[in-house]
């Protein structure tokens, strides 16, 4: 059987909402983290890559509705490089990574690049279109830039609420209180902050640079100076008295990651030994508002298709989302707190929806390489009640 492999991986610093990146399209991000993917094989021939998947969550503006062949193209890679853009919101970049792998494992291409892009800041306003012309009524410009738009009236209202309601509702069900998700929140910062000061990122985060200009060369949104007692001090974001604020949750965010992957024969077409193994793949779905629990179940898939159990891992990547919902996911898992997101996650880093994925795997892999330990999990949850989730087996050479 053929097995599919992650070979290289980079990404863009994640810049705040309308921050550093602000003036950057997001067609141009993702040619930045695609190019910083491949530039990590130097001796792989583009001509050789058999696809391109990338993840986008919005679409709707400058990506021009297939950002990843928009990205192969302002990357300069050869117009014979095919590309697709693929859609599962938060989850769209290791949605990606799934397809390629995938597509890998069948034999229906032997290289795969995948990745993702979200401008959080560049997504445009949109009009609902009249079913006929020129209506007499007002027509309200309605964001695209994160939750639900143009509802449709026959969808149950519980499964409508605002993301930050959904997990307001997750608080109460599992009794995760605000301190919890404050001391949460702050460990995000600390630990982001010290990969950086520690060199951890160097050599996964490639800078913005564009006509010259260094746009950022390192994640914009991460406080070092954190803790619960400050974070303690804001106010609530969706109840009067909720737990969740500003910040105990994801920021709005732009960037993009990139995962270069191929079978284990394309190691000397790919001019590098592959990082870790594609072992399991997980997708799973329950109510819309209950969509931060949902990594539960699809890392318990992912699981059992690799054949292993908590008890063999090692390393996990939880997208922070929210901290109520990753408290909640790593409760029900019963794994140690400690070997989750050890260099930080989206709280701090931040989470421009379709490229976190590709962050969460670019950065599994890294750290296995880092520990040497062998098993890891990947794991999101997705607006609208999915998860998706990756296990990863680390074989470099100093696995043990």
């Amino acid at each position: 059987m053929v097995a599919s492999f992650v070979y290289t991986a980079a990404r863009t610093p994640f810049g705040r909402f309308g921050g550093a990146l602000a003036e950057v399209r997001p067609d141009d991000l993702a040619a930045v983290a695609l190019s910083g993917a491949l530039a990590k094989a130097p001796s792989l021939d583009p001509t050789l890559i058999g696809d391109v998947v990338w993840g986008n969550a919005n679409g709707a503006g400058e990506e021009n509705r297939n950002v990843g062949r928009m990205a192969v193209l302002l990357a300069g890679l050869p117009t014979s490089v095919p590309a697709t853009t693929v859609n599962r919101l938060c989850g769209s970049s290791l949605d990606a990574a799934i397809i390629g792998s995938c597509a890998v494992e069948s034999g229906d291409a032997d290289i795969v690049l995948t990745g993702g892009v979200e401008s959080m800041t560049r997504a445009p306003w949109v009009l609902p279109k009249p079913s006929r012309a020129f209506p007499a009524g007002h027509v309200t410009a309605v964001s695209t830039t994160l939750g639900w738009r143009l509802v449709n009236e026959r969808m149950p209202k519980e499964w409508t609420v605002s993301l930050g309601e959904a997990n307001e509702q997750l608080a109460e069900r599992f009794a995760i209180d605000r301190e919890r998700q404050d001391e949460f929140a702050a460990r995000s910062h600390r630990l982001a902050d010290d990969a950086w000061n520690a060199g951890f990122y160097d050599d996964l985060v490639v800078p913005v640079v564009l006509d010259g200009e260094v746009r950022l060369a390192r994640d914009e949104g991460i406080r070092p100076g954190s803790t619960p007692q400050k974070l303690a001090g804001l106010g609530p974001a969706f109840r009067p008295d909720g737990a969740i604020t500003a910040g105990n949750a994801s920021p709005l965010n732009d960037g993009a990651s990139a995962v270069l992957i191929g079978s284990e024969q394309a190691a000397s077409r790919i001019g590098v030994a592959p990082l870790a193994r594609i072992a399991g793949r997980g997708v799973s779905a329950l109510e819309p508002q209950m969509f931060g629990f949902a990594p539960v179940e699809a890392a318990e898939r992912a699981l059992r298709r690799a054949g292993i159990s908590w008890s063999d891992v090692s390393a996990v990547e939880l997208n922070e989302a929210f901290a109520v919902q990753s408290l909640a996911c790593v409760d029900a898992w019963k794994v140690d707190p400690a070997i989750v997101n050890t260099k930080g996650g989206a709280i701090a880093i931040g989470h421009p929806l379709g490229a976190s994925g590709g962050r969460i795997l670019g950065t599994l892999a890294a750290r296995l390489r880092e520990s040497g330990q062998r098993w890891g999990v990947a794991a999101i949850c997705i607006g609208v009640g999915q998860a998706l989730a990756v296990v990863l087996e680390n074989v470099a050479e100093q696995t043990r």
